[in-house]
């Protein structure tokens, strides 16, 4: 038989390997996530038909007028012939699908799946089982928290997947469940771990192998599902697939693993081989070079709690110098900081080449050390948080030469709220630059698209409990404010939309604080644009130089 490949390149395609490739659909939609069927005559695909755009919430809002919250394009899986390219739509119109996987046999499918709007409701999807034939959904299970990759077990008899505390779709954690592919209980297989599962694979019917982030770092280990017991294979300070162990593919004996592996030092290359004994297979990125300085892990203790974070080093590092350092929290507030290959123009690591120490924390609500300490800010927005980010940049003051008259502090999303937040609750910072944030968690929650997000983390709506939503917004405490902030925000952003950044720049300007708004046309939550992205950084980097040079 002949090896074939198929992906999507808005379109769906299939290849020879080696061979010339096939258009195979003539779609109006979006097409992504294509899979074989496992006797290779059809190929699953989700198709959102007549949709404008697609990638998820993080992309650009479409420009809205007229009557406001029409029907939804919901994604749907539909199953396309391999060899005459005849699509039909299986699952119901009304279900929006995020993810899915064929049964061993092929006659069906586990689903993550909810009502649409497909940004939005993502954090109430549950699991259900359809037959490939008939399209008729099955709930097996509706989650507390968020769900995530549905794997079928070999033998058929159970579905896998990652349950959690999960604040973005794609940026998975949490714990490992089975549940009964005829519908039961679901078991927890990786209780109270001090790490947090983000992957998984079925070796056999009672095994997996499972990637996990430890602490700032990834691991392997393969789950006994009978003991519970994981036997860790391999651990590294790297973020595979750019900070994410998801991207990876196992063999089916499972010995043989190939991964994207990068880290700070080394851009991401692919790597294939028997597990913890890799070889480098492609060479892409060789003529790349690090303009950064190195990387060290550091700990300290916060509340009790052991926190880890990242301390870039400046390029050309003298150790007889004091130097200005950037904080920057990540977004999330559910994922971690691995060491990675910068993914954006503005990453913060690149302040380390412009002469920054740079502190990458990984403070409560983080993957990396267990559920526990990922559900650790839940009602607690900027104060467990808050405090573990100051007692780690206190640990870097005591590890290098770090001026502490010259600290910035930036972040983007949640580390964007995390920035607007910190500079009303401390004189400690003498510049800071808030990227995507939120000012106004109560204003927040009518103007963004995906307040779904919200309710796992402050336990209710702002229209039933809206102390808990003012009690963690800077607006609330903006008289505070001396520190001069740049703020940065994407016209079409709806994740955090611009007027969380309105608001903060309309009152630090009305109070006298130095402060400068820039909103980017056309830019979603994750911005696109080359010129845009280098924009940010420039700004950003001459608002840093202006106040701690």
């Amino acid at each position: 038989m002949v090896a074939r490949l198929a992906y999507v390149d808005k379109q769906l395609f299939v290849a020879a390997i080696g061979g010339a490739a096939r258009k195979l659909t003539r779609l109006t939609g979006y097409v992504t996530e294509p899979a074989w069927s496992p006797d290779d005559a059809r190929i699953a695909i989700l198709f959102a038909e007549n949709a404008p755009g697609g990638g998820g919430p993080t992309e650009p809002e479409p420009v809205e007028t007229g009557v406001i919250g029409g029907e939804p394009h919901n994604q749907r899986l539909t199953l396309v012939d391999a060899r005459s390219g005849a699509a039909r739509p299986v699952s119901p119109p009304e279900l929006y699908v995020y993810e899915y996987d064929w049964s061993p046999d092929g006659k069906a499918f586990a689903l993550t799946a909810a009502p649409g709007p497909g940004d939005n409701n993502w954090w109430t999807a549950q699991l259900y089982t359809m037959p490939a034939d008939t399209g008729a959904v099955t709930a097996i299970h509706k989650p507390a928290l968020q769900i995530a990759q549905p794997r079928w077990s070999p033998d058929g008899a159970a579905i896998g997947f990652i349950g959690g505390l999960m604040s973005d779709q794609g940026v998975t954690g949490g714990e490992v469940f089975t549940v009964p592919a005829g519908g039961g209980p679901p078991t927890n297989r990786t209780p109270e771990r001090r790490s947090t599962p983000s992957a998984f694979t079925w070796l056999s019917p009672s095994r997996m192998l499972v990637a996990e982030y430890v602490g700032g770092g990834s691991a392997l280990g393969t789950l006994d599902l009978a003991t519970g017991a994981i036997d860790r294979v391999w651990q590294g300070d790297e973020g595979m697939n750019g900070g994410r162990f998801g991207n990876h593919a196992v063999s089916r004996d499972g010995k043989v693993i190939a991964a994207i592996r990068s880290d700070w030092q080394h851009p991401p290359e692919l790597w294939a081989g028997p597990i913890g004994a890799w070889k480098q297979i492609t060479s892409l990125n060789a003529g790349h070079r690090a303009p950064w300085g190195t990387a060290k892990s550091i700990a300290w203790t916060s509340d009790g709690f052991s926190v880890q974070g990242w301390l870039v080093y400046p390029r050309d590092f003298d150790p007889a110098r004091r130097y200005p350092m950037i904080v920057s929290p990540h977004g999330g507030p559910a994922s971690v900081v691995a060491p990675r290959w910068p993914r954006q123009l503005f990453d913060p690591v690149v302040y380390s080449a412009l002469g920054y120490f740079v502190l990458l924390p990984n403070v409560r609500g983080s993957y990396g050390q267990g559920e526990a300490f990922t559900r650790a800010n839940v009602k607690d927005f900027g104060g467990g948080d808050l405090r573990d980010l100051l007692a780690g940049v206190d640990a870097a003051l005591k590890q290098a030469p770090i001026d502490p008259a010259r600290l910035g502090l930036t972040g983007w999303s949640y580390g964007g709220y995390m920035t607007m937040w910190t500079i009303t609750q401390t004189h400690r910072f003498k510049a800071a630059v808030a990227g995507a944030g939120i000012a106004n968690w109560q204003s927040y929650y009518g103007q963004n698209a995906i307040d779904q997000w919200m309710i796992p983390y402050f336990g209710a709506s702002v229209y039933d409990d809206p102390k808990v939503y003012a009690r963690s917004a800077p607006i609330e405490f903006v008289k505070r404010v001396t520190t001069p902030t740049l703020i940065i925000a994407g016209e079409r952003d709806g994740e955090c939309p611009p007027p969380q950044s309105y608001e903060l720049w309309h009152a630090l300007r009305t109070l006298g604080v130095s402060t400068e708004l820039v909103v980017y046309a056309g830019e979603g939550h994750m911005f696109r644009d080359t010129a845009h992205k280098r924009d940010v950084l420039e700004r950003a980097a001459a608002w840093f130089d202006s106040h701690l040079r």
